[in-house]
C-alpha cells in the first residue's frame, strides 16, 4: 500500500474562476451639447420582441394596464361627448386608445398619440381625434435648457425619408417612470433583461428534461459490429419508438442488452424557475394572488393585495393628470376593488373569535 502524503495537498483559485458581478456606471440621456438634443427610441424593437415572446411578462404587463384603466372612468358630460367621439384608428375607442398607451409606454419606455384638433395650431381648439403611433419613429427635440421643443415623426417611404413636425401640443406623450433629466421614460423591460433571458434559459433546459422524462434515452448493447445488423435494429426500435410499437427480439442475453438513463428533474430547477416567474410581478408591482399564485393564507392574500393599492391609486393619477395637462380633460379613472372593508370586517372577526381569559382562569386552586 502507498503512502501518500496529505501535506502536498493544493487548493484551487477560484477567484480567477468565478466572476466578482458588479454594477456597470450608468449615466442619464438628459440634453448634450449644443442647440438641440435629439433622441429616438432604438430599444423598441428589442423590448417588443421580449413583451412578445415571454408569456409571462405579457400577461404581467397586460394585467398590469388592465387594472390601472380597465374599470374605465368617470367624467362631466360634456368631456363624455368628447370621449364618446375619439375613434383612433377608425375602430378605436378612448378606453382602447388609453389601455394601448399604458401598455406601450411600459413596454416601449413612452407611449406616443397624434392630437387632432379642429384648428392644429391651437393648442385650446376643441379636440377630434388621437391617434396612436409607433414610439420608435418619434424623435423628440429638447432645447439647450432641457425643456422640450417639439417632436418629428419618421418614417421611411422607399428611398425617402419623410419627416412630420409635430409641436408639444400635437402629442399625446406618456412617459413610464421619467427620473431626473432623462430625455425619456424607462422601460420596465430594462430591469429584467437578465431575468428575462434566465427565464427563457431555464425553459429551454426543463423541456429538454421532461422530453427525456417522456422519451428517455436508452443505450443498446449489442454483442455483435456488424453494421448491417446494427443498422436494421436501430431502424426496427426507431419505428416502435415513434409508433409506440412493441418490439419482439429473441431472448438471449448474449445477443443484447440495454439501459434505460432516467433523468429526473431537481426540485431546485422548479423552484429556480417558479422564482423567476415570480420576479415578473414583483417587479411590475402586481400582487401574485390576482393570478391565483399567492403562496400564502387568505389574510396574507389579502394584505398583499391591500399593499399594492397604493401603486394602483399612484399609476392612476398620473395618467389622469397626463389627460388633464395634455389635452385639457378632466377623468376620474374607477379604481380597482378595495379591500381596506374586508379587512376591517376580518380584524372585528379576529376579536370576536380571540381567545380571552379572565384572571381568575390562571389563578392556582383546587381542580374540581
Amino acid at each position: 500500500m502507498s503512502n501518500l502524503d496529505i501535506s502536498q495537498s493544493q487548493t484551487s483559485n477560484n477567484a480567477n474562476q468565478i466572476d466578482n458581478y458588479e454594477v456597470t456606471p450608468l449615466n442619464t440621456e438628459g440634453i448634450g451639447a449644443g442647440k438641440e438634443t435629439t433622441y429616438v427610441n432604438s430599444m423598441w424593437t428589442t423590448h417588443w420582441a421580449y413583451f412578445n415572446e415571454h408569456p409571462e411578462l405579457k400577461s404581467a404587463i397586460i394585467m398590469k394596464a388592465i387594472w390601472n384603466v380597465g374599470k374605465g372612468y368617470t367624467c362631466d358630460a360634456m368631456t363624455k361627448v368628447i370621449l364618446d367621439h375619439i375613434t383612433g384608428w377608425g375602430k378605436d375607442t378612448f378606453d382602447d386608445i388609453l389601455f394601448n398607451m399604458e401598455i406601450v409606454r411600459r413596454v416601449g419606455r413612452d407611449a406616443f398619440a397624434e392630437v387632432v384638433r379642429e384648428d392644429n395650431e391651437d393648442p385650446l381648439s376643441p379636440l377630434l381625434n388621437i391617434k396612436v403611433l409607433d414610439p420608435s419613429s418619434i424623435r423628440i427635440h429638447m432645447n439647450d435648457k432641457g425643456i422640450l421643443d417639439h417632436y418629428e415623426q419618421i418614417s421611411k417611404l422607399g428611398s425617402k425619408m419623410q419627416i412630420r413636425k409635430f409641436k408639444p401640443w400635437q402629442i399625446f406623450h406618456l412617459s413610464n417612470n421619467r427620473l431626473a433629466d432623462q430625455i425619456h421614460g424607462i422601460s420596465d423591460i430594462e430591469s429584467l433583461d437578465k431575468t428575462l433571458l434566465a427565464e427563457l434559459e431555464s425553459f429551454t433546459d426543463t423541456k429538454k428534461l421532461m422530453h427525456t422524462q417522456a422519451k428517455p434515452f436508452i443505450i443498446f448493447k449489442m454483442k455483435t459490429d456488424d453494421t448491417t445488423k446494427i443498422n436494421d435494429f436501430v431502424t426496427k426500435v426507431g419505428t416502435c419508438r415513434n409508433n409506440g410499437d412493441d418490439l419482439f427480439i429473441p431472448d438471449d442475453e448474449n445477443l443484447l442488452s440495454y439501459e434505460v438513463i432516467q433523468i429526473n428533474p431537481s426540485q431546485f430547477i422548479l423552484a429556480w424557475r417558479q422564482d423567476i416567474r415570480n420576479r415578473f410581478y414583483r417587479a411590475l408591482g402586481l400582487p401574485q394572488v390576482i393570478f391565483g399564485q399567492a403562496q400564502a393564507t387568505e389574510t396574507g392574500g389579502k394584505m398583499e393585495y391591500y399593499a399594492h393599492e397604493q401603486v394602483f391609486e399612484h399609476d392612476q393619477r398620473f395618467l389622469e393628470k397626463q389627460i388633464w395637462q395634455q389635452l385639457g380633460l378632466k377623468i376620474d379613472l374607477i379604481p380597482p376593488q378595495s379591500l381596506m372593508e374586508a379587512l376591517g370586517t376580518d380584524e372585528t372577526k379576529d376579536h370576536q373569535n380571540a381567545l380571552t381569559m379572565q384572571p381568575n382562569d390562571i389563578t392556582a386552586g383546587v381542580g374540581k
